[in-house]
């Protein structure tokens, strides 16, 4: 848990400290790229580590996936440059992808089936309790300290936790040779590094007809087809194909990938209606964001006893028809409804996430044994990462061109126009027939945004359909 708190707390504190950073540091433009660099090398890495940690145990790749998060949490804090900040970044990025998937993998072999859904129901609170308290320490750590310190708080938690996993868990490892399968490692690398970087950077740097688009998005088919070759012939390959042949993996993990879309979409552009549209301040802004933060341990630990009452598929339906009810209240939120509404609408999706990431994460590995229970709940953690880079391209793009379609009427106005109404200072001396087409238009765009939501909410719950009516038996 100390070791997920700390992999979970560096996603929302950094958000807190970004604006200060720039400030000293310079380069607004490579702005997103402090977040796509760790994004993309947690993406990158968490399949390889899944497949290591079954190779040679959880415990030495755990304890090397925190000491690499820690260098590049330390050379985080003393860059000079934002270029040093974005290449310390891809070293944190390049030791988290072990932290939660591995940590993940360790509750499932410590613990039955029975207890294991309660368990995991603490783990995801973990995200809940980080997703609350990273804000706010950021906050005060940025405000009386310095930015540096928002990166070095981590330290003091992963040395603990390196401590905690060393002395505390002991593993029987089959002592022997293994075929590590590098050229399925440097493939999957090359295919999902060149499709991450068409997709956060496609439509903002990159021209999607471009083409650096077209090479990208060729690079990665072609890496991904001999990926897949290269795996049915591997020995010990490092995604074994045989385990997306079991249904309820499958299910759940191509759902997943439908809920990582949902759940950027959700998080990304809330905030920016409840500034602009609503006009209400930062905060207000926040605690709608929060009341996700809230409902998601609260279903993550009910979902674990209702695993065991009314069992998998029944649980996953429940947090499917959540997700839906979520999205209609996003779809349906306007100016008038005010914050309370969007804070509903959050705290609903998050007991759908509770209930369905828990529920799937239990039963992938209730479903397989030992020696692949590190990559099958790692390829479940990859199937959601990748659903919020699509999500954030897909969504952002939507977002952009229906915002241009509406403005391109008044020749005057461009997408940049937005940008006004989320600082306050601009809006109070805009006029008010300009600031209320603005306001119209942000709105229609958002309503486009959270439709397509509510498509993949609706596509969520059909595949949760399919999963198999049978209990899985645990294989140990």
């Amino acid at each position: 848990m100390l070791a997920t708190f700390m992999g979970a707390i560096e996603a929302t504190i950094v958000s807190t400290a970004m604006p200060e950073i720039v400030g000293e540091l310079g380069g607004f433009s490579l702005y997103s790229w402090v977040f796509s660099a760790y994004l993309l090398m947690n993406a990158v890495t968490v399949l390889i580590y899944g497949k290591l940690c079954d190779l040679y145990g959880r415990k030495p790749i755990l304890i090397f996936g925190i000491l690499i998060f820690l260098i590049g949490s330390i050379l985080c804090g003393l860059a000079t440059s934002m270029e040093m900040l974005i290449f310390s970044r891809f070293i944190q990025g390049f030791g988290a992808g072990a932290v939660t998937p591995v940590a993940t993998t360790i509750i499932g072999d410590i613990y039955t089936k029975e207890e294991r859904a309660k368990i995991q129901g603490y783990l995801s609170s973990v995200w809940g309790i980080s997703a609350v308290s990273g804000p706010a320490i950021g906050g005060l750590l940025v405000e009386f300290v310095s930015w540096r310190y928002v990166f070095w708080v981590n330290i003091p938690l992963g040395l603990l936790a390196m401590f905690g996993v060393w002395a505390f868990l002991d593993e029987k490892i089959e002592k022997k040779k293994h075929q590590i399968d590098y050229a399925g490692a440097i493939l999957l690398t090359i295919a999902v590094s060149a499709l991450m970087v068409l997709l956060v950077e496609g439509g903002v740097h990159i021209a999607w007809n471009s083409l650096i688009a077209i090479i990208l998005f060729f690079i990665s088919l072609i890496a991904f087809v001999f990926f897949f070759h290269t795996e049915k012939k591997a020995v010990e390959p490092i995604m074994p194909f045989s385990i997306w042949r079991e249904k309820s993996i499958l299910i759940a993990n191509l759902t997943s990938l439908s809920t990582g879309i949902i759940l950027i979409g959700i998080s990304s552009f809330l905030p920016a209606f409840v500034q602009g549209v609503m006009e209400k301040p930062p905060i207000v802004a926040g605690f709608t964001l929060t009341a996700m933060s809230i409902g998601w341990p609260i279903a993550s630990t009910l979902s674990g006893r209702l695993l065991l009452k009314i069992g998998f598929r029944l649980t996953s339906l429940i947090g499917g028809a959540a997700l839906i009810v979520g999205s209609l209240i996003f779809a349906t939120l306007s100016p008038e409804a005010g914050p309370i509404w969007a804070g509903t609408g959050s705290f609903v999706i998050g007991i759908g996430m509770g209930l369905t990431t828990t529920a799937f994460i239990v039963s992938i590995q209730s479903t397989v044994t030992w020696q692949q229970r590190g990559i099958a709940t790692a390829s479940n953690s990859f199937m959601r990462n990748l659903g919020n880079t699509i999500g954030a391209a897909l969504l952002g793009g939507v977002l952009n061109s229906s915002i241009q379609a509406k403005l391109s009427e008044g020749k005057e106005l461009s997408l940049d126009s937005v940008n006004l109404l989320l600082s306050e200072s601009e809006r109070s001396h805009m006029a008010i027939e300009l600031k209320l087409t603005l306001q119209e238009t942000l709105t229609g765009a958002l309503h486009t945004v959270y439709l397509v939501v509510l498509g993949f909410a609706i596509l969520s719950i059909l595949l949760v359909a399919f999963l198999p009516k049978k209990e899985m038996e645990s294989n140990g």
